[in-house]
């Protein structure tokens, strides 16, 4: 396990427990105490959680686990994803991305695909996103026409939103959605933790013709604290190979077109 894969998994247990013990991380680890409080310290710089004599707590916020920590996370899973969504753009085709890990896979898919240059009548690729780290990788693109929303930043998801990123898309339409979630249920819909990328993803989604979860299968039957939309205003899903039989036939039954990868 390198350091950042150490740092993810401190910070995916503190989010379980609200506590962690420095032995305890020691020992599950299986790395020395004197380097469990060096990572705990770099963490504490970043305010990601608040020292203590033993350990560490979490901080006095609504608990988050930032993007940047989140990249190594079934990252097999999905690529895969975002190789399958990126297969149902076309030529031409407008694309909205909202932030997250698996919809920056997804930008990455776009871009590598050649055969969406341009389209015979000078068309080119347009995508449109509130994720200042995709808008990042996408600038450099000259076969995309890259549109970025405006707003504030919310650090944790490098994601803009506000009045701002929502007047911004009051006047465009999407032909296709990758919308990236915390949490989808195929009963009440998908879901945020944060109550304004909600806001913006909703509008993202009302702005859509076609819209397209990509989610790995740890996301599927559960909740989060926003809902975004309702199950039926998704078309499709795409996720991996491992989610439930179940859960995929309940979304089916809802209405969802599923690609398991």
């Amino acid at each position: 396990m390198d350091r950042h894969e150490r740092l993810s998994a401190m910070l995916e247990l503190l989010g379980q427990r609200g506590r962690v013990e420095i032995e305890d991380l020691a020992a599950g680890l299986t790395v020395s105490a004197a380097t469990i409080r060096r990572d705990l310290d770099h963490l504490a710089d970043q305010q990601l959680l608040t020292r203590t004599r033993g350990g560490a707590v979490v901080n006095n916020v609504s608990y988050e686990l930032p993007l940047r920590y989140k990249s190594g996370r079934r990252a097999p899973e999905k690529s895969k994803i975002a190789y399958s969504a990126a297969g149902l753009v076309a030529q031409g085709d407008v694309v909205g991305l909202n932030g997250g890990t698996t919809t920056t896979e997804v930008a990455r898919a776009l871009a590598t695909r050649g055969d969406l240059s341009r389209t015979t009548d000078g068309r080119t690729l347009t995508v449109v996103t509130n994720a200042l780290n995709i808008a990042n990788e996408l600038a450099v693109r000259q076969n995309i026409k890259l549109v970025v929303t405006g707003g504030v930043a919310r650090p944790q998801s490098f994601e803009l939103s506000g009045p701002l990123a929502m007047r911004v898309l009051g006047d465009i339409g999407l032909d296709i959605l990758f919308l990236g979630v915390d949490a989808f249920d195929p009963d009440t819909g998908a879901y945020a933790h944060h109550e304004g990328e909600a806001s913006i993803n909703a509008l993202m989604v009302q702005r859509a013709t076609k819209v397209v979860v990509v989610a790995d299968s740890s996301k599927l039957g559960r909740h989060a604290f926003t809902r975004i939309c309702p199950v039926g205003a998704i078309n499709a899903l795409v996720t991996d190979a491992g989610a439930p039989a179940d859960v995929i036939a309940a979304f089916q039954s809802a209405g969802v077109s599923v690609h398991q990868v």
